[in-house]
């Protein structure tokens, strides 16, 4: 399939277009309709706002975010918004497009949605960043809403970021509307299970990936790349619910290994009391990040930013089972290299999704008024992942091809039949 020419559309750029090649191998071994597949290569709304922000000096200061839909064919937009001095649209554009092919991976009734504002959150005191978190969602009011756009938290924003977006939608509209953004408090409206379900996604797709290649899970070695909410939840339940040995963790502050694994409960309490760093650890050999992602386990989980494994580095990488805790961790030429070495590739948008799913049942319980016990959260997160990894498992056999192209052909199937179904308005 060719890209489209028409108004001579480019990608935004480098992560854009690595995630167009992605898309575009998959509609070509499935022979999707052209028609369709090149509306579905571009977003279809993009906000840029540019905002002040009354600094406690009493300056005024501009601030650059965004918001964007790629497809809602099958429901609102749905992704989280991040705070990141390197935030720009090429990425804002690349996560939307993956949220799309993540919700319907797990067949949720959502499109992919993504927002960021560029700013360094550390050089903002709280009363700025509630400021600046009030006005730009002001700014994007026009787009979101419960049966619109449903935002979540990303990197940089949390449950109490979430909260400020929903009073502030609220107060615009007059009501109070729980369902405008997931991963809130629980006081208002959020769901048990929601800060660790994008790790327990990651650690059910781990177990996954080792049944179908005959591995006890209970005997495997993992490598954890990041240390935030996903690689830490990840760890957690990794080794104390699957039974798995956990030998290395990393962050931006450095990574750590210890052979006979480590103690990740231990390892939590030292980071929180650390200014959130794991640097120093006194019961762990100090590694690089690098050298953590050549390490000889079983099992590698890139949990940080995009772009980790790359044709630098990925004919160095040991583990025969990658699940991407991260979005686009791998680019299309280290996944070739990994892929005839005989790696098995969990992709983001089945391995990460646990966070979407359980996002989903946070709306769904805001919708109803009517919320559920943490039983039940994991319970159907886990019988949602297991289904998923199922479906595109059996996709990888049929076509002959690797994970994350058949989790692309089941994504992009059940967007292009919702297109296809409700026509093209007007005709």
């Amino acid at each position: 399939m060719k890209l489209s020419t028409m108004g001579n559309l480019k990608p935004f750029g480098p992560l854009y277009e690595n995630a167009q090649k992605q898309f575009l191998k998959a509609a070509d071994l499935m022979e999707l309709d052209p028609n369709i597949g090149n509306f579905l290569l571009w977003p279809q709304r993009i906000l840029e706002v540019h905002f002040p922000v009354v600094m406690d000096d009493g300056r005024v200061e501009i601030f650059e975010g965004y918001r964007v839909q790629h497809n809602t064919a099958r429901g609102p937009a749905k992704g989280g918004i991040r705070y990141h001095p390197d935030t720009n649209l090429d990425e804002v554009a690349s996560l939307a497009f993956w949220m799309t092919w993540k919700c319907a991976v797990m067949n949720l009734p959502y499109g992919g949605g993504k927002g960021g504002v560029r700013v360094d959150v550390t050089k903002l005191s709280e009363k700025e960043l509630e400021r600046l978190s009030r006005r730009f969602f002001s700014e994007i009011q026009m787009m979101v809403g419960p049966h619109k756009d449903i935002p979540a938290p990303d990197v940089n924003t949390n449950a109490k970021i979430m909260a400020w977006y929903m009073d502030t939608y609220s107060m615009n509209v007059g009501y109070t509307a729980l369902g405008v953004v997931t991963g809130k408090p629980l006081d208002l409206g959020g769901s048990e299970g929601r800060p660790e379900a994008t790790g327990r996604g990651v650690a059910i797709t781990a177990n996954e990936a080792c049944k179908v290649l005959g591995k006890d899970i209970s005997k495997a070695t993992v490598a954890i790349q990041g240390f935030g909410n996903v690689g830490s939840y990840s760890a957690k339940i990794l080794s104390e619910e699957f039974g798995a040995k956990i030998v290395a963790v990393s962050d931006v502050s450095g990574g750590l290994y210890n052979e006979n694994g480590l103690d990740i409960d231990d390892l939590i309490a030292y980071r929180d009391a650390n200014k959130g760093l794991i640097k120093g650890y006194p019961k762990a050999k100090p590694i690089t990040n690098e050298e953590l992602l050549e390490l000889d386990v079983d099992i590698l989980v890139p949990a940080a930013l995009e772009n980790a494994i790359t044709e630098k580095n990925a004919d160095n990488i040991k583990a025969k089972i990658i699940v991407e805790g991260a979005n686009g961790p791998t680019t299309p030429e280290a996944e070739e290299i990994l892929i005839k070495k005989g790696v098995l590739i969990v992709p983001d948008i089945l391995a990460n999704a646990g966070g979407v799913t359980v996002s989903y049942f946070e709306w769904v319980q805001d919708l109803q008024t009517f919320f559920w016990d943490i039983d039940d959260i994991r319970k159907k997160l886990t019988k949602m992942m297991v289904n998923a990894f199922a479906e595109v498992y059996k996709t990888k056999e049929k076509y002959n091809t690797d994970m994350r192209t058949a989790a692309y052909i089941v994504a992009i199937s059940r967007v292009a039949n919702a297109v296809k179904e409700r026509g093209y308005y007007p005709m």
